[in-house]
């Protein structure tokens, strides 16, 4: 293009028309730029009449390789500014990271503890650490999203740090005067649950006994070698003694080991109604049986364990277990909306995501339903002494001396 600036408008038709089976490039854009500008004040553009402007435009299209509006476009720019020097070069938008690679460890750190809860439940503990037990580190973290959350477990750098976890599988479990249980929003509505860890050889393994409150999610679990009334009486007592709340009512599936003289005399002496499960109602029962694959599976897995082993587990459950599960879990409490028809329709808001202590102490006069001699002062003293991940890390530990005094390794 050294002399093409030079030629009469003449030369400039006749090399258009004789150059249509030839293609034209610029070497890169600050030189095109260039030429293309030297063409516009040479042939003085702006103030030729439109035959020439068409001519020149389609001069500049030829030897430039540029499209018809990439052209209208370029010329358009020198109309208004007058020079083409001034077009900046485009420059992809990045969005600022606001997560950097500690957040990300940090975020790792609470998912190896508890297990990798859900979304909101991790959100309500990230909060908990900065707010309640004043984590600064926790700073950055707080204002996250539960989908952005997810896409930060998505990446490389946060499963370098995390665990692989897989998905529980659904376990079917079996449950005394047969009705669903209502609870009416007070504590006290008990629903239970047994769990078998798997047979090996054909020999059993232990059982759990796992006992959750309908309306604060109260859980506790204890573990026996066999299902028999020596243990279960001695266990089931134990257990309830545990709740901090009067018992009202004890809801069980059809299984045998509850729906038995035993367990009647127990509740009977207790004052505690006894109601069981109605045929093809799944439903009835379906919080208890959540739980124990949202946390008994979870946390204790499949593996076959020797019945001399339940003394073992059951120390782990009283000492550690439950007082996380109370204390240190959020829980996810439904937003239950009911349409003309009577279909329920539950939603799972962020703001429903609490411990079952907190739920607890949110029940109106909740004072009136503790048992004789608790009060929520001395159990806040349990409930605050640690944060949440500082416990479930300590779980850890105490789960893993747990695994090794059961496999001798």
């Amino acid at each position: 293009m050294s002399n093409s600036t030079d030629l009469s408008l003449s030369e400039i038709k006749g090399l258009i028309q004789s150059s249509k089976a030839l293609e034209f490039t610029s070497v890169s854009k600050k030189e095109r730029n260039k030429w293309v500008q030297e063409i516009l004040m040479n042939y003085q553009y702006l103030h030729v009449a439109k035959p020439i402007k068409s001519l020149l435009k389609k001069y500049v299209r030829k030897m430039t390789g540029l499209s018809r509006s990439q052209a209208t476009r370029l010329i358009k720019h020198y109309r208004t500014y007058g020079t083409l020097n001034r077009i900046n070069n485009y420059h992809r938008h990045k969005f600022v990271k606001i997560y950097n690679p500690d957040d990300l460890a940090l975020l790792a750190k609470v998912d190896n503890a508890h297990g990798c809860l859900s979304g909101p439940a991790t959100l309500t503990i990230i909060e908990r650490e900065y707010q309640l037990f004043g984590k600064t580190e926790y700073a950055n973290l707080v204002n996250i999203s539960v989908s952005h959350l997810y896409r930060l477990r998505g990446t490389d750098r946060y499963r370098e740090k995390v665990k692989v976890f897989s998905k529980t599988k659904a376990v079917k479990a079996p449950i005394g005067e047969r009705r669903k249980p209502e609870p009416n929003g007070e504590p006290g509505h008990l629903v239970v649950d047994t769990v078998h860890q798997g047979d090996k050889d054909n020999e059993k393994g232990i059982y759990h006994i796992n006992i959750v409150d309908l309306t604060t999610q109260y859980e506790f679990v204890g573990s026996i070698p066999v299902i028999s009334e020596r243990f279960m009486e001695k266990t089931l007592n134990d257990l309830l003694d545990l709740f901090p709340f009067k018992i009202i009512e004890f809801h069980s599936d059809n299984g045998s080991e509850y729906i038995n003289e035993i367990v009647a005399k127990l509740l009977n002496k207790l004052l505690i109604r006894f109601t069981k499960s109605r045929p093809r109602h799944t439903n009835d029962n379906a919080l208890v049986e959540s739980k124990n694959g949202a946390i008994i599976r979870k946390h204790i897995g499949y593996i076959n364990i020797s019945k001399s082993k339940a003394n073992v587990v059951n120390d782990f459950y009283l000492k550690t277990f439950n007082n996380y599960l109370n204390y240190h879990r959020p829980c996810a409490f439904p937003k239950i909306k009911v349409l003309p028809n009577g279909k329920e329709i539950k939603t799972y808001p962020k703001d429903n995501y609490q411990t079952p202590y907190e739920k607890l102490k949110l029940i109106p006069e909740a004072e009136k339903y503790l048992k004789q001699g608790i009060t929520f002062q001395d159990s806040d003293k349990i409930a605050y002494q640690m944060s949440d991940t500082d416990y479930a890390e300590m779980l850890q530990k105490e789960k893993y001396q747990m695994l090794k005094k059961i496999f001798n390794r």
